[in-house]
């Protein structure tokens, strides 16, 4: 159905840091993008392997995750449906997964919390359907991050990456104990309360001794930015010729640039910098720029 599909590494420009790379997964594909390709290729085959010729899933208004489900779904010819939590809205991301054929199943909050009996109220007596996590979250997922890591050089000192559900974050944590590597994982969650990142990674591994959080990033929780994040972005954009989402990748990058700033990374280390595209979002906060 899809080609293998790798994404170049580029140096980036930096004060202090001699060697920071980013990893650049937003090339990806323009709407299967950055990490979103990752978690669902093993995911579409274990839909494929059990017959399934429909995708159910989960995610907010301006979710990245569901307009990736919606394209690949279409590219491989099968159908989709999405429950989409909170009231009926209209906006770019949901115009395009309409667009690709996708079926929205507006949700409030509250029943939104349980997403098995949701799928189960609408599809539990239907055999063609395969249910996919919010955000893909699954053990296919994790399989699919964890490639990444054979991408990257292997005396790379410290890898970064957001975090929304914990998932591209084991399953990076995994490649790197895979491949046997001193690597350490620096994980930024773009949520409040951030900790409860490391309660999801252990799901799929309990050696996390390389791994790393840094939950002072998320500028007032999901998707919530500030003037400081909004500066950031216009002038690391501008400086590398990057474009970087204020939900995910700029939290990541601000973070790195300040743990260089406070000397908690060695400038001589070497940084690599994951890109998990997410730049559809942008779309919904024209407003801030």
């Amino acid at each position: 159905m899809f080609a293998d599909l790798y994404s170049p590494l580029h140096q980036l420009k930096h004060p202090i840091l001699s060697s920071f790379w980013m990893k650049r997964d937003d090339l990806i594909d323009p709407y299967i993008s950055g990490n979103k390709w990752r978690k669902l290729k093993y995911i579409l085959s274990a839909a494929a392997a059990q017959k399934k010729n429909h995708l159910v899933t989960f995610g907010g208004a301006y979710s990245n995750h569901l307009v990736a489900t919606a394209a690949a779904a279409a590219r491989a010819g099968l159908k989709a449906t999405a429950f989409v939590r909170g009231e009926a809205v209209q906006n770019e991301m949901l115009v395009l997964c309409r667009l690709y054929g996708m079926e929205l199943i507006f949700t409030d909050r509250e029943s939104y919390r349980d997403k098995t009996a949701c799928y189960e109220k609408y599809f539990g007596d239907s055999p063609d359907t395969y249910f996919i996590d919010e955000g893909g979250a699954s053990a296919e997922a994790v399989e699919g991050c964890a490639e990444l890591i054979a991408e990257l050089p292997s005396d790379t000192d410290h890898i970064f990456c957001a975090a929304g559900t914990g998932t591209t974050a084991a399953g990076l944590l995994q490649g790197i104990r895979d491949a046997g590597l001193k690597t350490k994982l620096h994980v930024v969650p773009v949520l409040k309360v951030g900790e409860f990142i490391r309660q999801e990674i252990s799901k799929y591994t309990t050696i996390t001794d390389q791994l790393i959080l840094h939950t002072g990033y998320h500028f007032g929780g999901y998707a919530k930015t500030q003037p400081e994040l909004i500066q950031f972005m216009k002038t690391f954009t501008a400086d590398q010729g990057i474009l970087v989402d204020p939900v995910y990748t700029a939290k990541m990058c601000f973070a790195i640039y300040d743990l260089v700033e406070k000397k908690q990374i060695p400038p001589q280390d070497k940084v690599v910098a994951i890109h998990t595209g997410g730049l559809l979002g942008i779309m919904g906060m024209k407003d801030k720029f």
